[in-house]
């Protein structure tokens, strides 16, 4: 991962205590069991079960190499489709905190970035949220997209919601990507996807075949036996989510229900506390990368979270 918050996960994945990690890789017994059986590996067929997956016809859903890709090509498409005449280019708004690559890639393709509140031609955000692990409700979309001509939803972590995909309502200029990385903890099969708005679909797919390259069979046959046996293995995604979101209740009760193996502990010094966290083999993630330097990510991933959290809240009560 080439951005600021992969490299700092990469960097220190072999501390004792791992609350960096926001997807179940490694975590899950489903997983590998799945994957000893492939069918055939058929791109259409994988394009037409994840349209019934979140509501939208096969010719809508372009598969990619993950989500980050997959926002990477939205976000050049619309910046080259929404710009303005006499502008310098369109606006983008997103509301920290929210998963770094999506303004920082936002930025490269040509946006100029703005805050709550402000006037814009597209509007980004993560659902749930990441950092927050909070979901987004259909109410909130459509107040964040007010005022918008396009809004990129990213549902990485919507498997873990059990939520219906936004997809579904095919609404004009609502682009949605999701990814096999977090919930079934696919990393390393690299199979995402985006399902385009009802009048993008062509233009897009014109796009998409010039700078996309075609995923590899053996992925794709991945990405099938997943969703195959998709019931045991999102599951068992969830059953360790809710273990861990209980464990974590018991040191903060007003923790607000998760739709996502992530947590924004807010009100710390995030820089300040992740370093001296790491110095006890801790790891969480700056809440700097998120856009405000107040709190540090939490995740909520694996089996030996108990212990990881324990040594966490150690290092928090004696950050002053």
């Amino acid at each position: 991962m080439p951005f600021p918050l992969g490299e700092w996960i990469d960097t220190h994945a072999g501390v004792r205590h791992n609350l960096g990690q926001s997807g179940m890789k490694g975590s899950l017994r489903s997983y590998a069991r799945s994957l000893r059986h492939l069918p055939v590996p058929d791109p259409d067929r994988l394009r037409a079960t994840l349209g019934r997956l979140v509501g939208a016809p096969p010719s809508a859903v372009f598969l990619t190499h993950g989500a980050t890709e997959g926002n990477a090509q939205v976000l050049h498409h619309l910046a080259r489709t929404l710009r303005t005449k006499g502008r310098a280019g369109p606006r983008l708004r997103v509301e920290p905190p929210e998963y770094p690559p999506i303004p920082a890639t936002a930025e490269l393709a040509g946006f100029r970035l703005v805050g709550p509140g402000d006037r814009t031609e597209a509007v980004a955000v993560s659902a749930p949220r990441n950092p927050l692990g909070t979901a987004v409700g259909p109410g909130e979309l459509d107040d964040l997209a007010e005022g918008s001509r396009a809004i990129l939803v990213d549902e990485t972590f919507r498997e873990f919601s059990g939520r219906p995909s936004a997809a579904g309502e095919r609404r004009a200029g609502l682009w949605v990507t999701g990814s096999f990385t977090k919930a079934f903890g696919a990393d390393d099969i690299r199979v995402g996807f985006i399902v385009a708005p009802p009048e993008g679909v062509a233009e897009f797919a014109r796009f998409h075949g010039y700078v996309a390259d075609r995923v590899a069979p053996p992925s794709v046959a991945a990405a099938l036996a997943l969703l195959r046996d998709r019931a045991s293995v999102i599951g068992e995604a969830r059953a360790i989510l809710r273990a861990n979101q209980a464990r974590l209740r018991e040191s903060f009760p007003d923790l607000p229900p998760l739709g996502a193996p992530v947590w924004f502990d807010r009100g710390v010094d995030g820089d300040r506390l992740a370093r001296r966290a790491l110095r006890a083999s801790v790891l969480v993630c700056p809440g700097s990368f998120f856009g405000t330097p107040l709190g540090v990510r939490i995740g909520l991933t694996r089996r030996t979270f108990p212990d990881d959290l324990a040594a966490y809240l150690e290092v928090r009560r004696r950050r002053r």
